[in-house]
């Protein structure tokens, strides 16, 4: 049939004839290839910047703004700031018809997130405890409660707090109490309490905890010394407060129901799957699912809420379609996605709401209110979106490894639904391919890609964070979370529905044997040669460069996106080259860590903190535990200090008391001190007031001395991490010595 188009024979303007080609053999080699390739490469650029490619690339300029803001070694004006961006924002609806309109969005986008990563910043401004406090009286109402492994903890709004000889200004603490003894949400109590500043990074480049504790309002962290005191309220705290503890008693009655049902880990991971109550696990379970690549089923994350969400949207389509006139004449689709978004909003809010499961919870409702309007669900725009609200809600996510990871995976899962799976689910004559798709191969074909996507997606940022990568994460998700989506999750949801008439206990066991599946797979994985894979620390840099591959990869449609896979390449070379530090100092200086003659470290300490010693030994890719033998191998100790050997066979002195000052500065090439050593000394000292203005260290030894990297550099000023002047610091004495009891560990961040 004809399409009703005439054809028409092309036209060749007269005077204008072709050349003839020149024969293969008479060319000159080369001629017409690099013409070729530069149009070709004009060809993939142009189609890259086509209609509709814009908008997956603000959320990636508009965190690049937000990172900006982090980098920054001051706090910027947030009205400037804004004023900028506002700006930018004018010129870009001004010239929006204009050549260069999509680099000036993408500044735009850069300002924006700036401006708002700084205004968030001022909202939010609270005090933060710059010297601890040993003796502190505090009044306040009780916002949330956890239970821990050894203790419990509570975050507490102050309402009141005295301290001897001392003005102090909080909003929040978050303290440490025996286990069992937290006090109820919404109640109001008075403690006695050792308060310690939040816990700043322990070695240059590591975590930074105090940034998220500012960022949820929390200006310290301590332990509860005496008894929690119930005490008369000045008032009923809010309406905030009565819903938290309405929450928090649904969360405890779930809880004491599992508790009933189910014993040991299962019962742990049970309710934090349900509950997001993070309850004590066995340390061998626990190690196990994160060595094995399962540790991000114990975080509510974009997994869980899917799978709610999911559940319930295909159960209630289903019910609906049991009804014919609905299915011919109602939208029940809509609907079901309708019920779908109340579900996932009950499970944000059961599970605690933190800042990962909103997140979650953003990216999901954005997929099903685009299928109640008719539009593709999982689509780069809509990652796009929710990528968007989450940063502009929250910028301070961009820097948690939760949301780097889970960003990062489900890039990579959109592109292999975009991608992979036409191809995959291709209609095909063979039959050996439909039986293949009859007995689900097809289904664990795309188990095992997006399990290996996943995986590779979030190496860099679990390498760059935990020092770790899993090796056999793909086997370990391949044969668990087939259980955990069909299995655990729905008899969870099930026995939430039938709690209120008493018939849960039968899911709670049905979830049990679920997770015990889970658990054993974990074992089992944890247990194989070269289970745990180990990353020695490396900077910032090389992790943007992965992520900017990572992206390229993602978003990029042309042959262009193997840019990415070089970027991705380059990174890891980066990593390669990285040098490790020959000198450790906490920022307490009572633990100092030296690299002996056979490369390893060598730990000099006068106090206990076995916190610090793992992480130190993490980020060294060192298998050895805080309490090995060859830890202390080649340390020399007395009562004046310790004395160890370095590499090249200088000397590093820990010097506890002053008469060894003297000794040390002689014979050492690194001395660390609490005092101030005698004129002249021959060694490089670093004493107590200099730690306390720059944080933890990390010395390299160079062919002029040694290179200084400092946790907190000279100049830098920032709310979570305030300057302290020489002088102040020589004032204060001594820092405070380890952590604080509550710190949470870096694996408590891992959400997927």
């Amino acid at each position: 049939m004809s399409s009703g188009r005439v054809q028409s024979k092309p036209r060749v303007r007269v005077g204008t004839w072709p050349q003839p080609a020149l024969p293969a053999a008479l060319a000159p080699a080369g001629v017409g290839l690099v013409p070729q390739s530069a149009a070709m490469l004009r060809r993939w650029m142009a189609a890259e910047a086509g209609p509709g490619r814009l908008l997956p690339w603000l959320p990636v300029a508009f965190g690049s703004g937000i990172a900006g803001y982090f980098a920054a070694d001051h706090e910027p004006v947030p009205f400037v700031a804004a004023a900028v961006a506002a700006g930018l924002v004018g010129l870009c609806i001004v010239l929006r018809r204009r050549p260069g309109f999509a680099a000036l969005a993408l500044a735009a986008a850069v300002a924006a997130g700036f401006a708002c990563a700084a205004l968030k910043t001022a909202r939010l401004a609270h005090g933060v405890l710059a010297r601890p406090v040993f003796a502190a009286t505090v009044k306040g109402f009780v916002e949330s409660r956890e239970e821990r492994e050894r203790a419990d903890r509570f975050v507490l709004r102050v309402a009141e707090i005295d301290v001897p000889r001392r003005e102090l200004s909080l909003d929040r603490v978050r303290l440490s109490v025996r286990k069992g003894t937290a006090p109820a949400v919404g109640s109001f109590v008075e403690v006695k309490a050792s308060l310690r500043p939040p816990l700043s990074p322990l070695r240059p480049g590591s975590y930074d905890f105090a940034r998220d504790l500012y960022f949820q309002g929390i200006g310290a962290t301590g332990f509860v010394t005496g008894q929690v005191r119930t005490v008369p309220a000045p008032g009923d705290g809010g309406w905030w407060l009565r819903y938290a503890a309405m929450l928090q008693t649904m969360r405890d009655a779930i809880d004491a129901r599992i508790r009933a049902a189910l014993t040991g880990d299962a019962r742990a991971i049970a309710t934090a799957l349900l509950t997001g109550r993070r309850d004590a696990l066995t340390t061998p379970v626990n190690d196990a699912l994160f060595i094995s690549g399962l540790g991000h089923v114990l975080s509510i994350s974009g997994y869980h809420m899917a799978v709610v969400a999911g559940a319930v949207f295909f159960a209630v389509r289903a019910l609906l379609a049991l009804s014919p006139a609905l299915v011919a004449g109602s939208p029940i689709k809509k609907w079901s996605a309708a019920v779908a978004l109340v579900a996932a909003a009950f499970y944000l809010l059961l599970s605690g709401a933190e800042v990962a499961t909103q997140r979650s919870f953003l990216m999901t409702g954005v997929v099903l209110i685009a299928v109640m309007a008719d539009r593709r669900a999982i689509t780069f725009r809509t990652l796009a979106i929710a990528a968007m609200i989450v940063l502009v809600l929250a910028p301070e996510a961009l820097v948690h490894p939760s949301f780097q990871m889970s960003f990062a995976a489900t890039l990579g899962l959109v592109a292999l639904i975009a991608e992979g799976m036409p191809a995959l689910f291709a209609r095909s004559e063979s039959s050996a391919l439909a039986r293949f798709a009859l007995w689900g191969g097809r289904e664990v074909t795309m188990l095992a890609l997006a399990s290996t996507i996943a995986g590779l997606a979030t190496l860099p940022y679990a390498a760059f964070h935990f020092h770790r990568v899993t090796p056999y994460g793909l086997l370990a998700n391949v044969a668990a979370m087939p259980v955990v989506s069909a299995v655990v999750m729905p008899a969870g949801l099930l026995g939430l529905l039938a709690m209120p008439f008493g018939f849960d206990g039968v899911f709670w066991r049905v979830m049990e044997a679920g997770i015990d599946w889970m658990i054993v797979v974990s074992q089992w994985v944890a247990a194989l040669p070269g289970a745990v894979g180990r990353v020695a620390a490396f900077g910032a840099g090389p992790l943007a460069l992965a992520s900017f591959g990572i992206i390229v990869l993602g978003l990029f449609r042309t042959p262009l996106r193997l840019a990415g896979a070089v970027l991705l390449v380059m990174a890891a070379a980066w990593v390669w080259q990285t040098e490790q530090p020959d000198i450790l100092v906490s920022a307490d200086g009572r633990h100092v860590a030296v690299r002996g003659p056979e490369g390893r470290l060598r730990l000099m300490q006068s106090g206990k903190d076995a916190f610090l010693t793992k992480e130190w030994l993490a980020a060294d890719a060192d298998p050895r535990g805080a309490g090995d033998a060859a830890m202390t191998a080649g340390v020399s100790c007395d009562d004046a200090g310790c004395v160890a050997p370095l590499r090249d066979g200088g000397f590093v002195a820990l010097s506890a008391q002053a008469d060894a000052y003297a000794d040390d500065c002689r014979r050492a090439v690194v001395m660390i001190a609490r005092g101030q050593p005698p004129a002249g000394c021959q060694a490089l000292v670093i004493n107590q007031a200099s730690l306390r203005s720059s944080g933890a260290l990390a010395l390299r030894r160079t062919a002029a001395g040694f290179a200084r990297q400092a946790e907190k550099p000279a100049g830098r000023d920032r709310p979570w991490s305030p300057a302290t002047p020489a002088e102040e610091g020589a004032a204060a004495g001594p820092a405070a010595s380890g952590r604080p009891p509550d710190a949470t560990p870096p694996e408590a961040a891992l959400e997927d």
